[in-house]
């Protein structure tokens, strides 16, 4: 496991970064050479034991994250958690897991097929976090899944990486509002998840987010190279809460919303 926080999440973003090209392309735009803050990041997993979230989480937690909010997505079959640093400045985390028992035994059968290949080790090594997938996919495999879980299929097809980074708007120079970083995004010509509306979330719950859809990349299946939606990436503006603190969590009706970004549009 890391033992450096910051060269975690440099890891994790040039792994991101390659598999998702439009990110480079945002940060640079939005940037104009000053340093973006990272909200939070998201990943994803299965709730199966060798695998699940806390085996994800005992990587963060290891450099003094703590577990800070509990999710359920009853309609996606996910559980989720939310981790932050003592340094506020550290990028929160957002882990999920598919409730793989709630699905047909086709899909359980497969999943389960998939995590048996993973090596107990891998878990436990420093780079698991952003390795990659363990398994071997044949597309057909995707697709089964895909028609059942966007979210299984995803996980069978990437692995292990960080699904989206996060732009804090409240820390991005010459921005007031999540309005005005969408519409340069459209002026630059990325492609918003507009499900449940571009912004999700408002003042009213304390977290307004929106998000580019995911890049399409080539992806190695063991029988075919195909194009599939990759990465995406978010943006959050905070407001203060009664005490005059950012509110630090997160809304799960708009990271509902957000998880469609990774949809086959």
């Amino acid at each position: 496991m890391h033992t450096d926080v910051n060269q975690l999440f440099a890891a994790l973003w040039d792994d991101y970064v390659e598999m998702t090209p439009s990110a480079a392309k945002v940060h640079q735009l939005l940037a104009k050479g000053e340093t973006i803050i990272n909200d939070h990041i998201a990943l994803r997993t299965f709730n199966i034991e060798k695998v699940n979230l806390s085996v994800l989480a005992k990587h963060f937690e290891s450099l003094g994250y703590v577990a800070c909010g509990d999710y359920n997505f009853e309609a996606k079959k996910l559980k989720a958690k939310h981790f932050e640093h003592p340094d506020p400045k550290q990028p929160k985390v957002f882990i999920s897991e598919l409730m793989v028992e709630a699905f047909s035994p086709e899909l359980q059968a497969t999943v389960k097929a998939l995590v048996e290949e993973v090596d107990v080790a891998a878990t436990h090594a420093e780079n698991f976090l952003y390795s990659g997938r363990h398994w071997e996919l044949d597309y057909s495999t995707y697709e089964a899944l895909l028609a059942e879980s966007e979210y299984a299929a995803w996980v069978a097809a990437f692995g292990y990486r960080a699904n989206h980074f996060t732009v804090s708007i409240n820390h991005l120079p010459g921005y007031n509002t999540i309005l005005e970083v969408n519409e340069t995004l459209k002026q630059g010509d990325f492609v918003l998840n507009s499900v449940g509306g571009e912004v999700k979330g408002s003042a009213e719950v304390l977290l307004e987010q929106s998000s580019t859809m995911a890049d399409r990349i080539t992806v190695d299946f063991k029988d075919a190279q195909k194009a599939i939606p990759s990465c995406f990436y978010e943006f959050a503006l905070r407001y203060p809460q009664a005490d005059g603190e950012l509110y630090t969590g997160f809304v799960a009706a708009s990271a509902d919303k957000i998880f469609e970004s990774t949809n086959n549009g």
